[in-house]
């Protein structure tokens, strides 16, 4: 799996491509990650890659000749028979979520076009950018940390990243837990500032704690994402079990 980064700030991956659990999966080959600087492919000697917008108005946008030229260079340095799909993160994207992560994870890679400034010159847009992502309903001054996300997201599904195998399948929105949220979570000390941890989290009873986690992510998914859990009502996800408890304790 290979990803190449069309950014200006290069530097800002150096933290997550060395750091942390997910760094097992850069150091080890499962995700191969480039950085192509645009400035690289620009003409003249500021080698710039922006300029003011027509029409007017503040800040500045992105040249599409220096993304063209760079992106060129990632196609040939791929050589792919299919090209990889380039995906520039922006406002109108699709909402990332669990299930485009673990489509990702699965897949060959992409091109991440990280935007700056007003934006992207929209003809670069329009001829080579292939889908378009978002994090959520706010702007970032850049795509950088919106690239990181999904390379973090990517990286701690390959096998071998995380310590045991089994832990992201327990994963809020996962669909070993029916898309719902996860269950709290609780370590020593058994008592703390005069709160205990649940009895039933105590008992031994691998069924009884197994019922109660199902329980408490019922409960926080129709407290905080009630749309999570009509969806997997809709889906046919929740048993008889689930809705006895709903209807009792909400």
């Amino acid at each position: 799996m290979r990803f190449d980064i069309i950014t200006l700030f290069p530097e800002l991956f150096a933290p997550l491509l060395t750091s942390g659990i997910t760094r097992r999966a850069y150091e080890g080959g499962l995700v191969d990650v480039r950085l192509w600087n645009p400035r690289d492919h620009a003409e003249g000697n500021y080698r710039r890659v922006d300029d003011r917008s027509f029409g007017g108005g503040p800040g500045m946008v992105m040249l599409a000749e220096p993304l063209f030229k760079t992106l060129s260079a990632i196609r040939a340095d791929r050589n792919e028979a299919e090209p990889a799909p380039l995906v520039l993160f922006s406002p109108i994207g699709q909402a990332l979520n669990h299930n485009a992560v673990a489509t990702w994870s699965q897949s060959a890679g992409a091109v991440l076009l990280c935007g700056r400034y007003e934006g992207v010159d929209q003809r670069f847009i329009d001829q080579h950018v292939d889908q378009q992502i978002s994090l959520g309903d706010f702007v970032l001054s850049g795509g950088e940390i919106a690239a990181m996300a999904l390379l973090d997201a990517v990286a701690r599904l390959q096998p071998g990243v995380l310590n045991d195998e089994g832990s992201h399948q327990l994963d809020s929105f996962n669909p070993a837990l029916d898309g719902l949220l996860d269950s709290p979570h609780y370590t020593r000390p058994e008592v703390w500032q005069g709160h205990a941890v649940p009895p039933e989290l105590m008992s031994g009873h691998h069924a009884h704690i197994e019922r109660w986690r199902r329980e408490q992510s019922l409960r926080l998914t129709a407290l905080h994402r009630p749309e999570l859990l009509a969806q997997a009502r809709a889906e046919g996800r929740l048993t008889r079990q689930d809705e006895t408890f709903l209807q009792k304790k909400l």
